[in-house]
This record gives structure tokens, sequence and C-alpha cells, in this order.
């Protein structure tokens, strides 16, 4: 009789335990990225009155006797759904999509969350604002991202050295049906031309070592069917910017000669540069990509590739529709893409989708600052929560696998939105109903126990 009072005793504190993980994930139903628990119960002690014997000859055998003595808890176990994503537009807000965690430092020692509600610091570190504790990943150098798990760092003011122009591309068309260009081609003819279509003016501004910007305008000319002359124009360079003098067969030159397809209206094999060091050009070379050099004040030198689009092809060279071509049509040709720029300052960031961190900067360029870095745990049901949606590895969670956002963790990030808690809230309300009743029931068995020793005392009175 006594056995009924343990066991209901056992199933009150197991159905208040279970209870108690209830109240706990409800309480967190709008913690951010919250892995809501479960409690599972497993028997207890069970007392055996009389062993199994085995069937006697033509009899059969008997089973054993037992008593049990109440429940236990067997686990709580953590469940990692995933939960809904909300949008907060913050660029410093960053999700999950899958398994993988964000890996946190505190000193010596790393923790791992799902919680991406992060913040800058005075430092610039990237940190969970309930707790300090910094992101981690890699970071870059000149774009460059570099080998080793550090602190996430982005200090606004960081600033990107400038970096000379050191390829230009020219694109567009060529009016095939424009007449040639009459007599020399300089100022004076220029303005005197009928005809402007003979003729086509291109201009980029490119930048030097330091950032300082110079207008690279180059001149276009038709000397012939399906033959176009250029030249840069040198009274466009600042005071003291000179074009570098080219030899013959050096692809450095200020002038040069690009010879059309009659029937594709690409360009094809004859790209020539010019010999500038005498007044008459003489074409000589042939290249894909011609080089205009820059003599700067100072001593200092500058080359850059045209790109015209064309490639050697066979031995031979073939132009292509994204360079520049030569159709029916009006001049349309320009000079884009430039890969230099002015020295700048950190102004903005964001995060893609493989965690990597691309900075914008006030001189208009972006630059690779970081990737976030990624842990997968074998069994993530294995780790200790220690507060702060912070958890820790444990002996059966395995150790932390690092890798980054679909590349060696399949995992992908959301940058602006947070991973909400994936408590269900109908499930939990039904679940404390059950709890309730399994309480209300080992109360019940704890009475009527209760009863019957009662009854018991007062068979003498």
């Amino acid at each position: 009789m006594m056995r009924s009072l343990f066991s209901g005793v056992s199933g009150l504190r197991n159905h208040q335990f279970r209870m108690d993980v209830i109240g706990n994930n409800v309480a967190n139903v709008n913690t951010v990225a919250f892995k809501s628990g479960r409690v599972a119960f497993k028997e207890g002690f069970a007392q055996l009155l009389q062993g199994a014997t085995r069937p006697p000859g033509e009899q059969g055998g008997t089973n054993p006797i037992q008593i049990g003595l109440g429940s236990a808890i067997g686990s709580v176990d953590t469940l990692f759904a995933q939960g809904n994503l909300e949008t907060t537009g913050l660029n410093t807000d960053v999700a999950i999509q899958g398994d993988a965690f964000f890996v946190m430092r505190k000193g010596a020692q790393q923790f791992y969350t799902r919680s991406g509600n992060f913040q800058l610091d005075a430092q610039g570190r990237l940190v969970s604002p309930t707790n300090g504790f910094v992101v981690q990943g890699r970071m870059a150098v000149d774009g460059v991202l570099q080998e080793g798990i550090t602190d996430i760092s982005l200090p606004f003011g960081q600033k990107v050295s400038a970096r000379a122009t050191t390829t230009t591309r020219l694109t567009g068309n060529l009016d095939s049906s424009a007449p040639a260009f009459s007599g020399p081609f300089n100022a004076a003819n220029r303005a005197l031309a009928t005809n402007r279509d003979s003729y086509q003016s291109v201009s980029i501004g490119v930048h030097d070592a330091l950032g300082n910007k110079t207008d690279l305008k180059i001149w276009m000319w038709k000397t012939a069917d399906n033959q176009w002359d250029w030249e840069v124009d040198e009274t466009s360079l600042p005071a003291g910017t000179t074009l570098g003098a080219s030899t013959p067969g050096d692809a450095n030159a200020s002038r040069g000669r690009l010879t059309f397809d009659p029937v594709t209206g690409l360009l094809s094999g004859s790209v020539t540069t010019a010999n500038d060091a005498v007044a008459s050009p003489t074409y000589v070379g042939t290249g894909p990509q011609p080089a205009i050099v820059l003599n700067h004040p100072g001593g200092t030198s500058q080359s850059i590739s045209l790109d015209l689009g064309a490639g050697p092809v066979g031995g031979t060279l073939a132009g292509s529709l994204s360079g520049i071509t030569q159709f029916a049509g009006e001049n349309n040709a320009v000079l884009r893409d430039q890969d230099g720029f002015q020295s700048g300052t950190l102004q903005d960031f964001t995060i893609d989708r493989t965690g990597t961190i691309t900075g914008s900067f006030t001189n208009g360029t972006t630059l690779t600052l970081g990737q976030i870095t990624l842990a997968d745990f074998n069994n993530p049901s294995g780790l200790l929560r220690v507060g702060d949606n912070m958890f820790s590895a444990s002996s059966n969670s395995g150790g932390a696998v690092l890798g980054y956002a679909l590349s060696g963790s399949q995992s992908m990030i959301t940058s602006g939105a947070l991973e909400m808690s994936n408590v269900d809230l109908a499930q939990e309300f039904t679940a404390m109903i059950v709890a309730q009743r399994g309480f209300q029931a080992n109360s019940r068995v704890i009475t009527n126990s209760d009863e019957m020793l009662s009854e018991v005392v007062n068979l003498k009175r």
C-alpha cells in the first residue's frame, strides 16, 4: 500500500518538472532563436515479486511478477527545429537557415548561438548585445580573405588605399557607313569637317597610384573601309603629364589602328599600334590589347591596357560583340569600366547569404572585409545551455565542425532578419493540459492511498 504513495509522489514530481519545462518554453515564446525543450518520462524501478519459470514438461511456464515503483525523468530534449524568420532591416541582424550555429568568443572559450541580433562595439567588433561575446570569422586584407579564425572587426573610418587604373574597356559601335575622314586628323580639320560621323571621341576618368584623377580622351576616325585609327588627346591631360613614346614593335603607344572584318563587323587579325616617334605614324605590331603609357610629374609611369574585346583564337585575333564593333548605325563607342579609384573611408557594409561582409567606401568602391564562421555538430541536442541564448559543447555533442555558409556548411545566412523562437503555443498549451491532468490523477492516487491506510488504522477501534 505504501508503494502506491511513492508512485503517486514520483508522478507528481515528474509532472511538475514537465510543467516547469512548458513554463520555460512559454516564457521564451518571443526570445530570439530560442529552442524549445521537451520532457520524456521513463518507468522507474520495478520490484520483482516472483521470477519467471521455465515450462516443466507438458505444463506451461509462468511469467515474472513485478510491481512498478513510479516514474522518473528520462530526458529533457532540446528541439532544434527551424524557427520562423522575421525581417528587421538592420544589416547587423543575421539569421541562419539550416542547422549551424554562430561561433562566439569569450576570452579563450568558444560558445555557440543561433541568435543573430548582433551589434558593433566601440572597437568596431561584431558582438552579442546580451553579453558582449565576439562573433568569430575570417578577415580580409585588401579584399582577399585570409586563413585563420579571429574576431570580426568592422571599424568605421577604416580606409582603403587608392588604386591606379590598369585597364579600361572600349565598347560600343563605329558606323560602317560613315565616309572616311579627309586630310590629316587634327583640331583644325575637325572644325572644318562636313560629316561628323567620320570621327568619334570617347573619354573616361582614370586614377594614378595616389588616386589623382586624369581625364583620358581618345579620338577615333575612319581612314578607309573597315579601318579606323585612334589617338590619345594629349591636350586633355593635366599639366606635366605626357604620353609615353613607343618604339616599333612596342605595344605601348598613343596611337593605333583598328581593322574590322567586312562580314562579321568584329575586330579581325590586325589590331596594330603606331610608332609615334615620327610625325606620320607607322603602324607596327599586332596585339589584342594595346596599352597607353602616361608619364606623370615626379617620374612615375602608368600603363593602362585598352581592352578592345579581342583575344587570340587559333593564332589570330578575333573580336567579340562585347567589345568594339563596326556596323551600320550611329557612333556610340564609349570607354567604360576602368579599375582604378581614389582613397576612401568605410561607410557601410552588407552581409550576403554566404556570410561574406562587403564594405562600401566613400569613393564608391566595395571591398570584401570578412566572412562569418559557422559551426555544425553531429549531435546538436547534446549541447549545454549556458544562458544568454548561448550553448557550449559537451562530451556527447561532438566537436564543432567549423566552416562557412554554403561552403563547408549546408546552412545559409539571411541578412536583415532574425530567427524567432520555435515554440508552438498551441502545442505547449495542449501539453500543459496533459501535465495538469497527469498531476491531478497522481494526486488522486495519493489521496486514495491515504484513505486506504486510514481504513487499516481504523480496523481496531
